[in-house]
């Protein structure tokens, strides 16, 4: 899987890529508190469209006393248009920046064509598709802040042949809203952030019902798997 590689922010400090085995992945603490192991719970048993393929990694260890990570990469054709990676935090006692006990934090990023990238207003349209993506699920949540970062590569000398490459990257975090029992609803949080991906990545909407939502045009160049 091509994962999201850098640093995350949460707008308190930062996130080292995560690494670990496959059991270190799997293991939540027996420990943690409820909510933290129901929220978990609901991410795990989110049926995604076919295109977006996730597992889970090792999460940061500096950021909350309890997280879970997920990393997902969009696939279609064979061809990877867009990858990201979305981390749950829990602090028992809340957090003062959050204004609640748990925080998602997310990196999305693609390619784009560099015409798409000169528009000036994309960083306000892909910031857009977030908040839009969490409304469209009825999603309350406290606290957004983030970036919309987009990079161009032009290639010299030996490297003169490629063509000139484009990427997007939003970087965010947000509070999502507890219910009664203390746990938000991580599972249509999860999917808000799926439908970003599939948006950013170019697909079509994934039902008729969500037509007039506007993607960006097919990747140029995606990588084959």
């Amino acid at each position: 899987m091509a994962a999201a590689q850098g640093r995350l922010s949460d707008g308190a400090g930062g996130m080292d890529d995560p690494k670990g085995t496959e059991e270190d992945v799997a293991q939540v603490d027996a420990a943690a508190p409820l909510p933290f192991r129901a929220a978990v719970d609901a991410l795990r048993a989110v049926r995604l469209r076919p295109q977006i393929e996730i597992e889970p990694v090792r999460p940061p260890q500096r950021l909350a006393p309890f997280a879970y990570a997920l990393e997902a990469t969009v696939v279609d054709g064979g061809q990877e248009l867009a990858d990201g990676r979305l981390v749950l935090l829990h602090d028992p006692g809340g957090h003062d920046a959050w204004r609640g006990c748990f925080r998602l934090v997310t990196l999305v990023r693609a390619e784009l064509e560099p015409e798409m990238a000169a528009d000036p207003l994309l960083p306000e349209v892909c910031w857009s598709w977030l908040t839009g993506a969490l409304q469209a699920r009825g999603l309350a949540c406290g606290e957004p802040s983030g970036t919309v970062t987009r990079a161009s590569s032009h290639y010299f000398g030996g490297l003169a042949q490629r063509p000139a490459t484009s990427q997007i990257e939003i970087r965010a975090s947000w509070t999502p809203r507890e219910s009664l029992g203390g746990v938000p609803d991580t599972a249509a949080h999860l999917a808000s952030w799926c439908d970003l991906l599939a948006q950013v990545a170019g697909l079509p909407p994934a039902s008729p019902g969500d037509a007039s939502v506007v993607t960006l045009p097919q990747r140029r160049g995606p990588q084959s798997r």
